[in-house]
């Protein structure tokens, strides 16, 4: 098992290179195979410099590293990782993210716990969320996000001045509708059981279509309602038993 905590767990006053080695071979790692793996990884996210630094010279980005190398130096088949971007700029976090991303694919077990939702959609194929100790929804993402899909699509467009709920039935609600560049830019939201086809044969005699594309909501937003919900409903259940 390999365990990266959000709150850094290095000794500060111990040099980075004698910690790291130290902390590998107390996971079973021999001193020479060690000081190979350490010598790729700290090339490999330019700290080699920082070798005979004490730990509390480090950014918390650059102790994030540490800790990051130390997790994963003796290979092990399950992974928690907890907030592992925490510290980091973008293009750091997209560093980790390619080593994340090759360690599932070679066959690691990876527990992800984050706030950051679109992290989740990048990096996660099933996901539990949990509100106040509680599992309440849990799935594959795929299949979580298009179960949150509410028949409402993105349209550009261009041909046609006029209002386009002028050649819309009463009961597709277009919930906004912008113009930029003689490009006009509309979402449209479709009652339930109406397939987009529908949708595509009122406007297309009348525009010249660009894009028309599904609104999927992000795992963001469906953190949000689920969340709200929940919250709601053990209100409603608590005001019950009064």
């Amino acid at each position: 098992i390999g365990y990266l905590p959000e709150e850094r767990g290095l000794y500060k006053k111990m040099k980075v290179g004698e910690q790291a080695l130290y902390l590998a071979q107390l996971k079973g790692v021999s001193k020479s195979d060690a000081l190979k793996k350490l010598k790729y990884w700290f090339e490999k996210f330019e700290i080699q410099a920082w070798w005979n630094k004490k730990v509390e010279e480090l950014s918390k980005g650059m102790q994030q590293k540490v800790q990051f190398i130390v997790t994963i130096i003796h290979e092990p088949s399950l992974l928690i990782f907890d907030e592992p971007f925490s510290g980091f700029d973008p293009i750091n976090v997209n560093l980790l993210k390619e080593e994340i991303l090759k360690l599932r694919e070679n066959g690691a077990t990876i527990i992800f716990s984050t706030h950051n939702m679109a992290s989740v959609e990048e990096l996660c194929d099933n996901i539990a969320l949990i509100n106040n100790s509680h599992k309440i929804l849990e799935g594959s993402v795929k299949n979580i996000r298009n179960a949150y899909k509410a028949n409402v699509f993105a349209i550009e467009y261009d041909g046609f001045s006029g209002p386009l709920k002028s050649v819309l039935p009463a009961e597709f609600d277009l919930i906004d509708q912008t113009v930029e560049d003689d490009v006009t830019r509309a979402t449209i939201k479709l009652p339930k059981g109406t397939s987009q086809n529908e949708l595509i044969s009122r406007i297309i005699p009348h525009v010249s279509l660009h894009s028309f594309n599904e609104i999927i909501p992000a795992m963001n937003e469906i953190f949000i309602q689920t969340v709200n919900n929940a919250v709601n409903n053990s209100a409603t259940s608590q005001n019950n038993h009064v």
